[in-house]
């Protein structure tokens, strides 16, 4: 195999790839005996004719296709790794010349990484914000522990108010005629959540239990049901129950029922020290980000169209994963939101191209810095996922494939880059 590296223009390499006689021979003898039970030549049993019989009887190219299919992609990679390209999508073939006896010429087209040009990315200045733990954080939290574990009691000595859950039942009039979907039965409506067309709920404060009460409202200009948008109705409501939460008290009781720890002040402490380790993460994620958001603005390179569409397809396929983790799917996404897949992606692309730059600024970085996965590296990053698996550390490591291999060193490099780009900014 001889290659030819033509041109890189645009970040596209154009290659012409010469496969040697003997290469396509071996080619064409795999693509007979993959095909010879096809034909059916007279004189001969069905997939029992010699290959220079069929070539004779149907053409030599009859051959061709699988023959090309055979050969192409190592040659092509062979040339890719003679010339060190790093492609980024799949090439694009044009057969120039295929002749048995004399080999094979192709030329092979394919985009390329781009080159990456960086600026200033060591010394950059980024600010570190401080974000403090006060008091009312920690009641906050302790308040929504009380609302977490509230009994939920029935009333009966009190007209509603608000906060209160009631039972009721309704029917919708617009025009004294009762309209679809204006009615339900033993519906429990949490007064104060703005589940219901404002006003609803504000009208029921005050009412007894038993009561039936006139509630008038309007529905909203921008209404879904636009036959009911922005006319006035009537629902008569008839009130079957009325619940409330009571909250337990701020004391020792509730640490225990909430929490391992025996008292209360136990239990503000360990929640302080959430809450400033959680306060710490944040602000230092924060500042990676600028500066890494900084090192990307002084990065010149000509992304190509096909990367930015290649990462827009993961992110979205990312995000379909995700809406199947919350019992949906993209499709059914697309349709609430009125989008199809065209629409979402190049919603996608901003993001997508950014982080694109972002990778492929790293990298570089990386390159130039010597940053690599190193043995130990690696060690320690198969006992922290194997930990968090709950797996034995040989166990998980003779699982893992050699693509996973290189996604884990490369995710180390990554951190490690960054963690250099940090040690190397200026906190002002």
């Amino acid at each position: 195999m001889n290659s030819r590296l033509e041109k890189v223009e645009n970040n596209i390499a154009t290659l012409e790839i010469t496969v040697s006689a003997e290469q396509l021979e071996q080619g064409m003898m795999k693509s007979y005996l993959k095909n010879v039970k096809k034909f059916n030549i007279p004189g001969f049993r069905k997939g029992k004719a010699p290959r220079k019989i069929i070539e004779k009887f149907y053409g030599e190219a009859v051959f061709y296709e699988d023959a090309i299919n055979e050969v192409c992609p190592e040659a092509y990679d062979e040339a890719v790794k003679v010339h060190n390209l790093n492609p980024v999508d799949r090439p694009d073939i044009d057969i120039v010349e295929i002749e048995s006896g004399k080999g094979l010429v192709f030329k092979a087209e394919v985009t390329v990484k781009p080159e990456v040009k960086l600026g200033l990315y060591k010394g950059i200045e980024a600010a570190k914000k401080e974000y403090n733990v006060s008091d009312e954080d920690i009641n906050k939290e302790l308040d929504t522990m009380r609302e977490k574990n509230a009994r939920i009691v029935e009333v009966t000595d009190r007209p509603v108010k608000q906060g209160d859950t009631a039972t009721i039942d309704f029917k919708g009039f617009v025009d004294d005629v009762q309209f679809e979907g204006g009615t339900a039965e033993n519906h429990k409506l949490e007064i104060g959540s703005g589940q219901f067309i404002p006003g609803f709920e504000e009208q029921l404060i005050g009412k007894e239990l038993g009561e039936e009460v006139d509630v008038n409202v309007s529905f909203p200009e921008q209404y879904r049901n636009e036959e009911l948008a922005g006319k006035p109705a009537l629902f008569k409501v008839i009130i079957k129950e009325i619940k409330e939460k009571q909250l337990s008290e701020l004391d020792d009781e509730l640490a225990k029922d909430v929490s391992e720890f025996d008292t209360l002040d136990e239990l503000k402490a360990d929640i302080r020290r959430k809450k400033e380790e959680e306060a710490s993460r944040l602000a230092k994620q924060q500042y990676e980000d600028e500066v890494i958001n900084k090192v990307v603005e002084n990065t010149e390179v000509n992304i190509p169209d096909v990367m930015v569409s290649s990462q827009a397809t993961n992110m979205l396929r990312d995000f379909d994963y995700q809406l199947r983790h919350q019992g949906l799917n993209l499709e059914s996404y697309m349709k609430y939101m009125n989008k199809d897949i065209n629409e979402l992606k190049e919603a996608y692309k901003p993001m997508a191209y950014n982080r694109v730059k972002t990778q492929l600024a790293l990298e570089e970085i990386a390159k130039l810095e010597g940053i690599v996965a190193s043995e130990e590296d690696f060690n320690e990053e198969i006992e922290k996922t194997a930990k968090q698996y709950n797996q034995e550390v040989e166990k998980f490591k003779s699982a893992l494939k050699e693509d996973d291999i290189e996604y884990i060193k490369d995710g180390i490099v990554v951190q490690k880059t960054i963690d250099f780009l940090v040690q190397n900014s200026v906190e002002v």
